[in-house]
């Protein structure tokens, strides 16, 4: 990292420096160490969270899920010991599994406020690193676009089979046809309502407005692919348009995500939502119930240890295969790596147009 342009965090409308530290050998990565900038931490005004003053001097409280709290302990307890010995404040942390508030207290308000900033960097760094848990959602599996779908991968194990890298393990789960908007990691069950909450509330602020009240009428035609390289290829999609030529869906769809990310559900990853349905996918060589990953920093691994189709044959033989014609009426909160009676992804909660 170059010590004139360190890298930035940005929480609660605040930027935040990240310092460069020494690694210590341990064999797995527990913690990492923060400061808030450009000032000491102890400087930083008040506004962004609530400290109350008590008989023994002051306390503030914030809600963690429990997943997250062996980051604040840190390695034998080493990051609670010294946040609370350089903040001057005690740490109270509820137990393993345990859903409830850390609790700062200490006898000087800006040693609490400063405890406080530098768990929020500390808990913003890990949440990223974690993989996502939800997805929010527009169901694509209705019986006709499955039938097509189906007669889609028996046509092309026909026509390519023999290209490289070609077989019926490639394809989704007509089940689980889908466009996803964007990925989320909810961590407990009042982060998952946070979540269901706020979709509630994008209906009423701008969905209902956009979509008229009705279904949006939407065509499911023609195949593209996402890497430079189609001889080379890992995902295949199907593309989705307004059967009335307007941007509706897309304008719902990048509302949506925006309200999401401004709310710290989410994190901005594109200008806009790549409206997409996965039709094939090398992920799905290995592992029948992955799902695509947004997140760059995730995908790289996963990339590593693909085996890439040539799709130069599906592109110019299937160009504009038509799935069909579909209504769709709500958007899901679709959690990862499960089904529901149909079939699709069990869904959190879902908003209903």
């Amino acid at each position: 990292m170059d010590v004139l342009r360190p890298t930035l965090i940005r929480i609660g409308g605040r930027v935040y420096r990240k310092n460069l530290i020494q690694e210590q050998a341990y064999q797995q990565e527990e913690e990492e160490d923060f400061c808030a900038g450009p000032s000491d931490c102890a400087d930083e005004p008040c506004d962004a969270f609530v400290v109350e003053e008590t008989e023994k001097g002051f306390q503030c409280r914030v809600e963690v899920p429990s997943p997250l709290y062996k980051y604040i302990i840190g390695k034998k307890g080493e990051t609670k010991k010294r946040l609370e010995t350089e903040t001057r404040t005690s740490i109270s942390i509820p137990k393993p599994g345990v859903e409830g508030e850390i609790v700062i207290t200490g006898q000087h308000r800006s040693g609490v406020i400063s405890a406080r900033t530098r768990i929020d960097v500390l808990l913003d760094s890990f949440r990223k690193k974690q993989p996502f848990t939800h997805f929010l959602s527009f169901a694509l599996n209705q019986p006709v676009i499955q039938e097509k779908f189906l007669q889609f991968k028996e046509e092309v194990l026909e026509k390519c089979s023999k290209d490289h890298g070609v077989s019926s393990s490639l394809f989704q789960n007509p089940a689980k046809l889908h466009l996803t908007l964007g990925t989320l990691v909810l961590l407990n069950e009042q982060e998952i309502q946070k979540a269901c909450d706020l979709l509630q509330r994008c209906k009423e602020d701008f969905v209902d407005q956009i979509a008229g009240g009705k279904p949006l009428t939407v065509e499911v035609a023609g195949v593209e692919y996402m890497n430079d390289d189609p001889a080379m290829t890992d995902v295949l999609y199907a593309k989705v348009h307004m059967k009335d030529g307007s941007d509706r869906l897309q304008v719902i769809a990048d509302q949506l995500v925006e309200r999401f990310v401004a709310s710290g559900l989410m994190l901005k990853e594109w200008d806009r939502v790549k409206l997409h349905a996965t039709v094939m996918n090398t992920l799905f060589r290995k592992d029948p119930s992955a799902e695509e990953r947004n997140n760059t920093m995730t995908g790289k691994s996963s990339f590593k240890e693909r085996e890439s189709f040539n799709g130069r044959n599906i592109l110019k033989l299937f160009e504009n295969f038509y799935f069909g014609e579909v209504q769709l009426d709500s958007v899901h909160l679709s959690q990862r790596f499960s089904s529901d009676a149909s079939g699709y992804y069990a869904t959190s909660g879902q908003l209903t147009f």
